[in-house]
């Protein structure tokens, strides 16, 4: 039997002097499938058009002739008895905009559909607002109650009121003098 071209490749590359990192640097070949190149172990290699490139891009970077090359490859294959594209089987992926015979939709039933979520996102929009507004509304007309003074406190001459978090205390001192003193973080006395 002849050489194969693994075999014919791998004589002239070591022939010429050159690595195979040298060549893998060059040609970004991985180092692993220029050693299933030289090994004529194709089933290492993605397949089809890659096993082809791969070939032609070493034997250029060699200097062998590329269309040499490539008959010997095609040829190591029939003796094996393997296709030239075997391993690159086409493998075609649905794609949503493909048409997969009778599932088809009609343009009337997608424009209903897309009517339909608009609606429902518009309602939630609508409704997380009004939420929002109702939360705003009933927390301003809680917040004012809370800092008001009661009108009895108000109305005693020279009550002190003592404000804090947790209640109120209205304390009628005996003597009021006319000047402000302030006590504490949550105490005034007026």
């Amino acid at each position: 039997m002849a050489e194969s071209i693994g075999e014919k490749l791998r004589l002239a590359r070591e022939a010429r002097g050159i690595a195979l990192r040298d060549i893998s640097d060059q040609t970004r070949i991985s180092i692993r499938y220029l050693e299933a190149i030289e090994t004529d172990d194709y089933r290492r290699l993605p397949g089809g058009i890659f096993n082809r490139s791969f070939i032609r891009a070493y034997a250029k970077f060699i200097g062998y002739d590329e269309h040499d090359a490539l008959e010997d490859y095609a040829r190591t294959l029939r003796e094996r008895g393997e296709s030239d594209d075997e391993g690159s089987r086409v493998h075609q992926s649905l794609v949503y905009t493909d048409y997969g015979g009778s599932h088809s939709r009609s343009p009337l039933w997608t424009l209903l559909l897309a009517i339909l979520i608009l609606a429902a996102l518009s309602l939630a929009v609508w409704a997380g607002l009004h939420f929002y507004q109702r939360s705003q509304h009933s927390r301003g007309r809680s917040e004012p109650e809370m800092n008001e003074a009661p009108l009895d406190a108000s109305r005693i001459p020279g009550s002190v009121m003592i404000l804090s978090a947790a209640n109120q205390t209205i304390i009628k001192p005996k003597t009021i003098k006319p000047k402000t003193i302030k006590e504490g973080p949550h105490a005034v006395i007026v």
